[in-house]
């Protein structure tokens, strides 16, 4: 009945209609939406149905649990109490109605949502009259938790309020983008006129600690068509690097005091367009390199070239070979260049925000190269995040274990759990993208997409056992007959010697990749990054096929890596492997594998939900290793990714 008559009142919202037209500037790509793109794969349909089924629901039970629910009922005078845990909580709801509401794009289910029905009414209930929505302060404005500071937005660089708000605003843009209802898109305008009210350049000046909501805005902009969210998060990074009033809490001793009070922390020691090497915390710095992207599409200015040296400070001197982000486990955050401790910190949320970063960077460069981290990052540093059962994750992903470290159920600070679960639902929209008469296939994964191609409808089915192997076939189905260009990328780990700097294969030549269409061989660049450009009338029935043969490489990291000296990690296609203990004797000490070792790769079906193994013989001992994201299924036990030769 409670939840009856919140939804009754939330129907008494202004709405607001949504945007009708493209801004005038924006990418000069188009990601097909994930709207359009159904994964029918045996790698990545079972994760995602493991998704839906058992981590979506997980994740909003352990919020029931934890007092996470409670917390916006408290904030609403619907219950009683104090409010309950760290002053980011709102989060972990406001990703999982995210996560929840994408899902139902692919797989709708009547129970899920109503079960979100509810929940948004409940979260629109703890919302203030004037738009402010921040469950920390509003359940006791007069006692608000720690670190919250004693008013509004007074302790932006702690208080987490701006933060909080950016992910509501995204979760009710997703939700009104799968559902069309726009209960959660309403508190999320009114929260957003609310901040357009308070900060600007004539009113208060200053930053939020914890980077997000500018990403947050954009996505208000373009669902809305209100500039006034555009240029409020422009203002939020132009205003950054500036001198702000700031409050020095001493909610929290120690590290933590020193974190909050140093400016690189949150990337606030330097005007945006100055900031060209990657410092502090590496979930802040990828959101907020995101909205960078973002915005130098929407508005341009000088914003291109700083976000370029952004990536390439972090992809050539900073990014772990799994693609993990952030060495310094004491303040979750970049180290100097080549500082890469294989004690990893490599936060899950890390490895998020650099896949949206990267994305954002293809769409606004079209160049593929970007895809080379995005891959990485998406089969190793994301998807070792959470167990293969789908209810215990990683909030770090060291690449070396002593056998202490195993997954949890959840956290006190529970931010990965549901952004691990929010990308497992975005990811079809990250495969294909759109560009003037071209269709790009990005990521090799088995599904079914429409798009356009010339203004012509099409549809596009991509067939792989990607990533164990490497053939893939992509029928190309017009509505009539249209001319246009089909570019396929062409993977780094077909490349020798890859362009970088900071990892390099030490064995194992590239084998040939080949394409054809009908039957018909074309044309595959020898230069480097260079995708597969096919240039054609394409009429329905058409069949492209790519052979990217995976032999097993040793990749080695530039010498000034301390720690990697000596060592070397092992790569089939896009998978990084590592050892477990368990496979090798119980223990890892001594272990040693010369780079002239042969190793073989033999696919398990009974083994980890099906991988494949690669051994090799060592004197009398064999050597096992098994992809990197599937460790720690089987129990605790040492690890490690780079192993000596």
């Amino acid at each position: 009945m409670r939840l009856l008559v919140l939804l009754t009142a939330l129907a008494q919202v202004t709405v607001i209609p949504r945007a009708t037209t493209k801004p005038a500037k924006d990418y000069p790509i188009t990601p097909v939406p994930l709207t359009a793109v159904t994964i029918t794969d045996a790698f990545w349909a079972p994760k995602r149905e493991i998704n839906r089924t058992v981590t979506i629901p997980h994740i909003m039970q352990q919020n029931e649990i934890t007092g996470r629910i409670d917390n916006f009922l408290k904030a609403a005078k619907k219950k009683p109490g104090e409010y309950q845990g760290q002053r980011y909580n709102d989060t972990d709801v406001y990703k999982i109605v995210e996560a929840a509401s994408w899902s139902l794009v692919s797989h709708p289910d009547p129970a899920l949502d109503r079960k979100l029905d509810g929940l948004i009414a409940i979260i629109a209930a703890a919302q203030e009259p004037d738009g402010y929505l921040y469950t920390p302060r509003s359940v006791n404005p007069a006692n608000p938790a720690p670190g919250a500071g004693p008013e509004r937005w007074s302790w932006l660089h702690t208080s987490h309020e701006l933060y909080d708000q950016g992910h509501m605003i995204e979760a009710a843009v997703a939700h009104y983008s799968a559902t069309g209802k726009r209960a959660l898109l309403d508190v999320a305008i009114k929260s957003a006129d609310l901040m357009t009210r308070v900060f600007g350049p004539d009113k208060r000046r200053d930053v939020p600690g914890h980077e997000e909501v500018e990403v947050a805005l954009v996505k208000l902009y373009r669902a809305t068509g209100q500039k006034k969210y555009l240029d409020l998060a422009m203002f939020f990074i132009d205003e950054r690097g500036r001198t702000h009033s700031v409050e020095h809490p001493t909610f929290e001793q120690g590290n933590r005091f020193f974190m909050y009070n140093d400016l690189a922390y949150r990337q606030d020691h330097a005007p945006v367009r100055d900031q060209t090497t990657a410092v502090g915390h590496a979930v802040r710095a990828t959101y907020l390199y995101s909205a960078i992207a973002d915005l130098s599409a929407l508005i341009g200015d000088k914003l291109e070239t700083v976000v370029d040296a952004l990536f390439q400070d972090v992809t050539q001197r900073k990014m772990y070979v799994t693609g993990g982000l952030g060495a310094d486990g004491r303040t979750e955050a970049f180290g100097a260049a080549y500082g890469l401790p294989n004690r990893a910190y490599a936060e899950t949320c890390a490895s998020i925000g650099g896949i949206l970063w990267y994305h954002r960077m293809f769409l606004r460069l079209r160049d593929v190269g970007y895809y080379e981290p995005l891959e990485r990052t998406l089969y190793n540093g994301y998807l070792s995040g959470v167990n293969l059962a789908g209810d215990r994750f990683f909030y770090q992903n060291p690449l070396v274990s002593d056998g202490r470290p195993e997954r949890s159920a959840y956290f006190d600070v529970a931010c990965c759990p549901a952004n691990l679960a929010r990308l497992m639902e975005e990811l079809p929209g990250l495969i294909y993208a759109e560009g003037t008469n071209a269709i790009y296939v990005n990521l090799f994964i088995g599904s079914t997409a429409t798009m356009t191609l010339a203004g012509v409808p099409l549809t596009l089915t991509q067939q792989t056992n990607y990533p164990w192997d490497g053939k893939v076939t992509i029928q190309v189905d017009p509505s009539r007959p249209v001319s246009g260009r089909l570019s396929v990328r062409r993977p780094e780990w077909t490349i020798n010697p890859p362009a970088s700097d900071l990892y390099h294969f030490g064995s194992a030549a590239a084998a040939p990749v080949t394409a054809k269409v009908n039957g018909v061989a074309v044309r595959v660049p020898d230069d480097g990054y260079a995708p597969i450009e096919i240039k054609r009338e394409w009429r329905k029935g058409d069949v492209v096929t790519i052979d990217m043969p995976m032999p097993i490489r040793r990749v080695l990291a530039n010498e000034a890596v301390a720690e990697d000296r000596g060592k070397a990690a092992i790569q089939r296609g896009p998978i990084l492997y590592a050892l477990e203990a368990v496979d090798n004797g119980g223990s890892l000490k001594d272990v040693a594998l010369p780079l002239d070792t042969p190793l073989t790769s033999t696919f398990r079906p009974d083994l980890l939900n099906g991988v494949h193994v690669i051994t090799g013989k060592v004197g009398d001992r064999t050597i096992t290793a098994i992809p990197y994201y599937a460790w720690n299924n089987r129990g605790k036990g040492e690890m490690a990714v780079w192993v000596p030769y």
